[in-house]
C-alpha cells in the first residue's frame, strides 16, 4: 500500500489548507485513514482519523472544530480541510492506514503504512 500526501504550503495564520492523501496497492478502499503530525523536536501526534465507511470521525483536541476529515472511496483518498491555521500547526503532516478495518485512531503504532508527509507552515 503506497501513500501519497499532498497540499501543505506556506500560509498566514487564520488561512485554511486543504491536504490530500491518494493511497493505492490494495483493491478496496474501505479501511480507516487517519492524519498525524509532527513538529520539530516533538513526537508524532494524533490530528484525525476516519473509519473505512466515513460513517465516524476523530479529532485531537487542538484541533476540534477548526479542522475536518473526510474521504471519497471511489478516488481512494481523504482529505483533510484545515482552517484558522494557527503558527502552533506548523508541522510536516502525514497520513496513515491500516491492514485492519478496526483500530484505535489515536495510536500511531496501529497504523501499518504511511505516506511521506507534507509540510505545512503557518507564519504569524
Amino acid at each position: 500500500v503506497q501513500l501519497q500526501a499532498s497540499g501543505g504550503g506556506l500560509v498566514q495564520a487564520g488561512d485554511s489548507l486543504r491536504l490530500s492523501c491518494a493511497a493505492s496497492g490494495r483493491t478496496s478502499s474501505n479501511y480507516p485513514m487517519g492524519w498525524f503530525r509532527q513538529a520539530p523536536g516533538k513526537e508524532r501526534e494524533f490530528v484525525a482519523a476516519i473509519n473505512w465507511s466515513g460513517a465516524s470521525k476523530y479529532y485531537g483536541d487542538s484541533v476540534k472544530g477548526r479542522f475536518t476529515i473526510s474521504r471519497d472511496n471511489a478516488k481512494n483518498t481523504v482529505y483533510l480541510q484545515m482552517n484558522s491555521l494557527k503558527p502552533e500547526d506548523s508541522a510536516v503532516y502525514y497520513c496513515a492506514t491500516s491492514q485492519s478495518r478496526y483500530l484505535n485512531q489515536y495510536v500511531k503504532s496501529e497504523y501499518d503504512y504511511w505516506g511521506q508527509g507534507t509540510l505545512v507552515t503557518v507564519s504569524s
